[in-house]
């Protein structure tokens, strides 16, 4: 029987994969505010970031394939070989775009970056070249982790990963004089790269008890093929692609708002701070699709703890946006400029409540996934993309709003709607059960 302290303990070392990765941002993003030229810089990573961001969409889904696919040694050579076509595809796809007359016609044509940006940006985005590929392939070995009930060992990744970043981000910040984009996407780069080799050899003996066994007795996830991986991953790969592709879009309609580079500079540094909470409420899909069980019998029990970590999830991020502590925060720990602190403000405490709906989204998403009902996930997907858009063309076109207010409105109100689709197509499932 499930019990809330199996949950919490299966729970907590992807929980603090995630939180160990989401303190990446604030932590790079207080090393640039203290080199030369900041406000440039941090709006040049932020930039940065979010291309790199919408190029590994495609392979951000590839842990809940593994977790949920790979069961035998055939499925796990073909769902490996997915993996690395996928991974040669995404990094061809962003070879592409640094070509120079292609990048910089839509840094400055299409975003409207200042010139000294666009050139930051596009420095930074080459130093991230590895990312999309090691995330991919680290994210396929952590889902063969999961499976095995090894969580634990995800959790020592990102430890190697973040030991990795900081260490980088300190070492060039003393002895090197290079531009604060740049160090953040070495580190990065260097980060993720450290995390991929150590999750492919705490994977090994997982790996080889997969490979021991011969093809299972014919069910739904047996006798994979190349189709029928791609039937089950296009919806997940497209949800993906359609949500970190929000970045972006905030990032360009930001680039032609009121307060234009001030709101580019805000943008990751609260962006990091909402998603050391927001990514928590991330790591609980992988927890769904891993005990929901095969008729769903440990439903009631995930979703009161979903609830719970929800709901604590909203309280602590309301506990810094509403007091004094955020300025505490964006000026003491951050390193913002006074200005730019109080511009943080008001976006942090719109956020607020984005944690607790992420937690809903995961607990969604993963009945669905475990029922194969993966096209609503794509739908509600697109329908968040929409309003957000929808949105930011209002604010910032017609109300002359300021872009970091303007984006916090929009990304909410998109959530809201994403997580009130997904409600009928989720009591269905039940239903059927």
């Amino acid at each position: 029987m499930l019990t809330y302290r199996k949950i919490l303990l299966f729970w907590l070392p992807l929980a603090a994969t995630w939180l160990m990765m989401s303190v990446e941002g604030p932590f790079l993003a207080a090393i640039i505010a203290r080199l030369a030229d900041p406000k440039y810089n941090l709006a040049a990573y932020g930039v940065a970031f979010a291309f790199a961001l919408i190029i590994e969409a495609p392979v951000i889904m590839i842990m809940s394939a593994s977790t949920a696919l790979v069961t035998d040694r055939d499925s796990f050579i073909k769902m490996r070989n997915f993996t690395y076509f996928l991974n040669a595809l995404v990094t061809t796809v962003m070879l592409m775009i640094l070509i120079p007359s292609i990048f910089f016609f839509i840094t400055e044509n299409l975003i409207g970056l200042e010139a000294q940006v666009s050139k930051i940006t596009h420095h930074a985005l080459i130093l991230l070249l590895p990312w999309p590929g090691a995330i991919g392939y680290r994210r396929f070995y952590q889902g063969i982790l999961i499976r095995s009930n090894l969580t634990r060992r995800v959790a020592y990744g990102t430890i190697i990963r973040l030991f990795s970043m900081s260490g980088t981000a300190l070492l060039l910040y003393i002895y090197f004089q290079l531009d604060g984009a740049l160090v953040g996407a070495i580190s990065l780069s260097v980060a993720v790269s450290m995390e991929a080799l150590a999750s492919r050899l705490m994977a090994r003996k997982s790996v080889d008890a997969i490979c021991s066994k011969e093809m299972q007795a014919p069910d739904d996830r047996s006798n994979l093929n190349y189709q029928t991986i791609l039937h089950f991953y296009y919806p997940l790969a497209l949800t993906s692609l359609l949500g970190l592709g929000v970045q972006p879009m905030v990032t360009f309609f930001m680039g032609h708002s009121r307060m234009a580079l001030e709101s580019l500079a805000v943008f990751p540094v609260v962006h990091s701070l909402v998603f050391i909470f927001r990514g928590i409420g991330l790591s609980f899909q992988e927890v769904g699709i891993a005990l929901m069980g095969k008729r769903d019998e440990n439903y009631q029990r995930l979703r009161n703890f979903a609830l719970i970590l929800g709901s604590s999830l909203v309280l602590l991020l309301s506990i810094i946006a509403f007091t004094p502590l955020s300025l505490t925060w964006y000026q003491q720990i951050s390193g913002l400029s006074e200005t730019l602190s109080h511009l943080a403000i008001l976006p942090t405490r719109i956020l607020a409540i984005m944690p607790g709906l992420t937690v809903l989204l995961s607990f969604q998403r993963a009945l669905l996934v475990i029922h194969k009902h993966n096209t609503p996930i794509t739908m509600a997907t697109g329908l968040e993309v929409s309003m957000i858009v929808a949105i930011l063309f209002l604010t910032t076109r017609y109300l002359d709003m300021v872009g970091i207010i303007a984006a916090a409105l929009a990304l909410i109100s998109g959530r809201l709607l994403a997580n009130s689709f997904l409600v009928k197509p989720f009591i269905s499932v039940l239903r059927k059960e």
